[in-house]
């Protein structure tokens, strides 16, 4: 640790130090990739190394790979849980490391490498149980299996695994033996013993070979294993076991926030997936009760042991959850599980899919609150499943955007380490902006480009723009404006009224890249034909402009002022761009740079790589120490971005997964900025919403009150009940105790009785038991000395037996020796053989070569004697001896040919002598193989010898059988014309069932329209009768209102008459009633209208309302009973085809009885001529007739079908009746 911490001081102090500090993203498809280090901490694989995470806490670890790393390909964590073993891809060679766990940052301990071992990538590692071995399997057809000690870093142990084919494949230790090894795949099964340096092979592979998936070690002796076909196979010691086969399992019909209609929608296009789909076992994984099990994609079964004849019974379903995010939820559930793993306590279950989602299960002990089917959960969020094409942040929030392919746009809080938002669209996703207040985001899909608002729990499509595949959009640092890529076009656009405000139009290539000034008054761009233009906003011309023609550029990133530009492409470096020149230029070394980011203070530059890795920089570019590299991800960094404060830097990787690195190397002046700097809490949240939830909180205290009364009501009635129960409970139980206190007396004078009694007869008994205990010893003593005869007899035979065995194993080893010796002897003599050849050649080339150097010192000699004596000849002389110098050169070229081709023989020797080696090493791979194959021929000679005894016994049987045969024969010809004749006239009797069926179904047909018909009238019938029972109503209560009137009116007239004698009374009396009772009803009338009015527009409404639900429940109940009787009747017909064509298999095989008995008849008389012996004639058993003839069988099944039919037509009759019977119409 100390080490550590001063290589990260050390690196802090040279160059920028960035730290991950959360990543959200995990590697799909890796042996292992999930496990627990904890009860509530999990590492997986992620980007190019691990991530350890606690699930509670949220809080993030990472372990970075090796250099140049591009992702790891299977994890082991040993069972102490202190060391991690990766399997990676990087560079050339596979690399093999373990890490330490302890500390708080994972510490490389070793890395294992060895000659021996082929270049190939290991796909599975384990740990032994002391921690101390690790074994390793390279993937298939040519596998091998390796077992390190790797602390020593020394490779012990090596073995080749032959396969019938590529796969999948998985290693494994005994939990309680470290020598004990556990191997599977396509085609084996294999367990290995490790002893002095070797591992041998312990089991033997019987039956036929099958695709083993995976497995899991439930005990010390027991290995469950699946297959490719849905098959789980139980070994115990190498031997199988136990056998299930599993069926393709469906996802159930209502699932956890799923909805009516869309079930209804979607059950069509799952029957249709699953139709074509088989099960296929992909993950086991063992736990305490059993072990767990994924057949189908999305789901995992539960087993444990019973102690019943089959050894292991499903008990529960566990299913993925549904998306809700996706425009197609049931795809979550079609997952394939890749891998489960268990917490230490066992408590929770975590899965990981091969769409690099993570989910967990919490376990239930307690079987009362256990159900049948139950639900995974998200082990945080989900994540992104494909390549991220769009990464941005914002200025008010501590909150990232991400789009990807998989559709998907995502809102995180970096700071919390949670998925805030998450929606997913039909159209991919190619580019993604924030705007600085974190309310609305731009995002350019294959369609269209999209204004969204970002709500409390949803995104809201504001606008929509006819831009099509956008790669690239941004908003200004105001956020009043933000530019669109429309080909190779800048279009500016105003972020309040969305209206066009200018277009940028220069570029010649495609714009993957654009950034604003920090006063957003100009706009730097850059295209794929090597251009990069700083625009002015205010006037929509180039300010400047910088052309390299040799490079595409990919990124760009700008400082605060605007002055400096830097830039990344295809050439492999950082340019820094200002005043329309390359200043300076840093090279990337074998790797492209993909992304630049810039922090706001413009000390330091990052860039992202071709390979995953991150490189920090110190501005100003000039010294090459200021650059310190960092593994992050296993892919392309796809974008990159600094937050405003310059605390965070944020990347996007293809691997799918965003990191958060926090950045240390900061300016003193920009504390006091952070400590200014206040997050933004406000969310946005539509109108309707709102209403709805108030409308929901209301609902709910309407729900709470009434519940409460109920609950009070329930309660008091209970109280009653129980105060009455308690009441007649005391009285029973006072009479209870007195009726037992009397039987208690009356049991203690019984048991003293019995106490008497038992004293006595066991004063009998323990004689009896003293004379029986002398005959038992006398008899015991005989019978052991019998014993101990017939025991010396035994040992004997026993040691007879060992002899004889002995003998033959000394016979057999010698014959094994003299093999080997002969073959050794041969291999030999080839050897010397070739070694001899190869010497004749080495002295014949000598010899040749001498006889080449010889011939040219020759020619020298002799072309310079001749020069210097035709130096005086004429010029006829010359052209002769250049005539005779092109021969010789002709010579020379014929001998340099002769020379090139004995050097290629030479090669062909020694490479047939490299061949002659890799054959003897196959050999003595061949004798150990055949050494293992000799002590499992013993033990199946042993078998095959009591195999042979049974088989003549039942040869003999079968003679026996063959005599009583002969007299069948005669028997059987005249059965087999009676039952042709039969069949004729049956075949006849299916011709004719067949038209009845045909007429059934006619008038099934004509039955179903009559109901149809039927139950219209009755539903007209029923609303007649409520419209009239309504009017009817309506009379009364109109007649019950007029009463009412008159009963006031004689009450108010029976006031006016006391004042008959005053006259003025009685006149203001009959005044008042004519004004109250006169003008009332006009009122009263238009009133009532307007109600009546209102009431008949209400009831029709109603009216309507319920006759369109009647006529489509009634619709569903026809379409249901004519769906049932219709496969009733398919049901039966083909019943009735599969008894024909059982009848004819089965006349097909008595044919073939008699024609075999008839041949064997034949063999049999010809064998009795030769050997003159008569057959002994004996009467034949009636089983076996009955079985040859089942012509009884056959006539009681047609009566059966007969007897069905005409009771269906019954059935139809008593329908129809019912149907047409008026007393069956009820009016409700």
């Amino acid at each position: 640790m100390a080490e550590a911490e001063a290589t990260a001081a050390a690196a802090a102090a040279a160059a920028a130090a960035v730290l991950p500090v959360a990543v959200f993203g995990c590697r799909p498809r890796v042996a292992g990739g999930v496990c627990f280090l904890e009860e509530r901490v999990v590492l997986h694989a992620a980007g190019a190394g691990c991530l350890r995470l606690h699930i509670d806490h949220k809080w993030h670890n990472f372990i970075p790979g090796t250099k140049k790393s591009r992702g790891v390909q299977a994890l082991a964590v040993s069972p102490d849980r202190r060391f991690l073993a990766l399997s990676e891809a990087a560079g050339e060679r596979p690399v093999l490391t373990v890490y330490e766990l302890s500390a708080e940052r994972a510490r490389r301990r070793k890395a294992l490498a060895a000659e021996e071992q082929p270049a190939r990538q290991a796909v599975s590692l384990a740990f032994s149980p002391d921690s101390q071995l690790l074994a390793a399997a390279t993937a298939p057809p040519e596998g091998h299996l390796a077992c390190w000690l790797w602390e020593k870093q020394q490779l012990v142990a090596t073995v080749r695994i032959p396969a019938a084919g590529d796969g999948p494949c998985q290693v494994s230790f005994n939990p309680q033996d470290s020598t004990q090894v556990c191997i599977t795949g396509n085609g084996y099964f294999k367990l290995f013993k490790y002893s002095e340096g070797y591992l041998k092979q312990m089991n033997l592979q019987r039956g036929e070979p099958e695709n083993y998936l995976c497995h899991a070690w439930l005990s010390a002796e027991e290995v469950i294993c699946g297959t490719d076909t849905g098959k789980l196979s139980l070994f115990e010691t190498g031997d199988l076991h136990w056998e299930k086969s599993l069926e393709y399992r469906k996802p159930p019909r209502k699932q956890k926030g799923t909805t009516e209609e869309y079930e209804s929608g979607a059950a069509f296009e799952d029957t249709s997936l699953q139709q074509h789909s088989l099960p296929k076992i992909s993950a086991v994984a063992a736990y305490s009760k059993g072990f767990a099990c994924s057949p189908s994609p999305g789901v995992v079964l539960l087993f444990e042991k019973t102690s019943e004849e089959e050894a292991y019974e499903e008990r529960q379903e566990v299913w993925l959850p549904q998306d809700l995010f996706s425009t197609d939820p049931k795809k979550s559930s079609r997952q394939d599980i890749t891998w489960i793993c268990f917490s230490p306590s066992e408590e929770v279950m975590v899965v990981s899919t091969n769409k690099n989602q993570l989910y967990m299960f919490t376990m239930f002990s307690n079987k009362l609150i256990r159900e049948k089917i139950s639900y995974f959960s998200y082990m945080n969020f989900p994540l992104h499943s494909n390549s991220i094409t769009g990464l941005d942040m914002c200025t008010w929030k501590p909150i990232l955007a991400t789009c990807s392919l998989d559709r998907s746009v995502r809102i995180w809080n970096y700071k919390k380490n949670t998925l805030e938002l998450c929606k997913e669209y039909q159209e991919e996703a190619h580019t993604v902006s924030l705007h600085p207040t974190g309310f609305f985001c731009l995002v350019g899909f294959s369609d269209k480009l999209r204004f969204i608002s970002l709500l409390y729990e949803d995104m809201h499509v504001f606008k929509e723009f006819a831009v099509k595949k956008c790669r690239e959009c941004s908003f200004s640092n105001g956020g009043h404006l933000f530019a669109i890529v429309n080909g190779n076009v800048i279009q500016i656009y105003s972020g309040i009224t969305f209206e066009n405000v200018t277009n940028l139009k220069g570029h010649t290539g495609m714009v993957p890249a654009i950034k604003w000034s920090s006063d957003d008054t100009k706009l730097v761009s850059c295209d794929t034909h090597g251009a990069v233009y700083k625009w002015n906003l205010l006037t929509g011309q180039k300010e400047s402009e910088c052309v390299l023609k040799t490079c595409i550029y990919s990124s760009i990133s700008l400082t605060y002022d605007a002055k400096i530009i830097f830039a990344v492409g295809s050439d492999q470096t950082l340019k820094e761009i200002s005043e329309s020149s390359i200043k300076h230029e840093v090279p990337a070394r074998d790797v492209v740079y993909t992304t630049v980011a810039v922090s706001r203070s413009g000390c330091l530059v990052f860039v992202g790589t071709s390979l995953g890795t991150i490189r920090a920089m110190k501005y100003p570019l000039t010294q090459k120490k200021n650059v310190s590299e960092y593994q992050a991800h296993a892919g392309a960094v796809t974008k990159m971005t600094v937050t405003s404060d310059d605390q965070f830097l944020l990347t996007a990787s293809e691997d799918g997964c965003v990191f958060i690195w926090r950045v240390h190397d900061k300016e003193p002046g920009e504390v006091k900025e952070e400590q200014k700097l206040e997050c933004a809490e406000e969310v946005l949240i539509m109108r309707s919403d709102i209403d709805e939830k108030t409308q929901a909180i209301l609902d709910l205290q309407n729900c709470v009150r009434d519940l409460q009364t109920e609950s009070e009501y329930e309660l008091r009635l209970k109280d009653i009940y129980c105060e009455e129960k308690i009441k007649s409970l005391e009285e029973n139980f006072t009479q209870e105790i007195d009726f037992l206190k009397t039987k208690h007396q009356i049991l203690q004078e019984e048991k003293e009785k019995q106490k008497l009694q038992h004293e006595v007869q066991l004063s009998e008994l323990i004689e009896k038991q003293a004379k029986e205990v002398k005959q038992l010893e006398s008899d015991s003593s005989q019978k052991l000395s019998m014993e101990n005869e017939k025991y010396q007899e035994l040992q004997v035979k026993s040691q007879k037996m060992e002899e004889e065995y002995e003998k033959q194993l000394h016979s057999l080893e010698e014959s094994k020796t003299k093999a080997v010796a002969e073959l050794k002897e041969q291999y030999e003599k080839k050897l010397k053989h070739k070694s001899v050849l190869l010497e004749e050649t080495k002295e014949s080339m000598r010899k040749q070569i001498k006889a080449h150097e010889e011939m040219e010192k020759q020619i020298y000699e002799d072309g310079d004697k001749e020069i210097f004596e035709l130096k005086d000849k004429y010029e006829k002389q010359l052209l002769e001896e250049k005539e005779s110098n092109i021969q010789l050169k002709g010579e020379i070229g014929v001998m340099n040919k002769r020379l090139n081709s004995l050097q290629k023989e030479l090669k062909d020797r020694n490479r047939d002598i490299e061949e002659m080696r890799l054959e003897q090493q196959k050999l003595q791979d061949i004798i150990k193989s055949l050494e293992k194959d000799i002590l499992a021929l013993k033990t199946d000679v042993k078998e095959r010898t009591e195999t042979i005894l049974e088989k003549e016994k039942y040869v003999y049987e079968l003679k026996m059988k063959n005599q009583e045969l002969q007299n069948f024969k005669f028997v059987l010809s005249y059965k087999i014309e009676e039952s042709k004749k039969q069949i004729e006239s049956r075949e006849n009797d299916i011709e004719t069932m067949k038209k009845q069926i045909s007429e059934m179904e006619e008038e099934l047909e004509q039955f179903r329209k009559e109901s149809v018909e039927l139950k219209l009238n009755i539903t007209q019938l029923q609303q007649k009768q409520k419209a009239t029972a309504g009017e009817v109503h309506r009379e009364m209560e109109k007649r019950q209102n007029m009463e009412t009137l008159i009963k006031r009116f004689k009450a108010d007239l029976h006031n006016c008459v006391r004042f008959i004698n005053d006259s003025k009374k009685m006149k203001d009396g009959i005044r008042e009633l004519y004004t109250k009772y006169m003008h009332q009803p006009d009122v009263v009338e238009g009133q009532a209208e307007d109600t009546d009015l209102q009431q008949q527009y209400k009831k029709q409404q109603e009216y309507n309302e319920r006759n369109l639900a009647v006529l489509r429940k009634k619709v569903m109940k026809d379409k249901e009973i004519q769906h049932t009787a219709y496969m009733r009747i398919v049901q039966e017909n083909m019943s009735l085809i599969k008894e024909i064509n059982d009848l004819r298999q089965e006349l097909r095989v008595a044919n073939a009885q008699v024609h075999s008995l008839e041949s064997a008849l034949r063999l049999n008389k010809s064998k009795k001529a030769i050997q003159d012996t008569a057959p002994s004639t004996e009467l034949p058993s009636g089983p076996a007739v009955l079985r040859l003839n089942p012509e009884m069988e056959s006539e009681k099944i047609i009566e059966m079908q007969q007897l069905e039919i005409q009771y269906l037509r019954d059935q139809v009759q008593e329908m129809g009746k019912a149907l047409n019977s008026p007393g069956s119409v009820s009016f409700s």
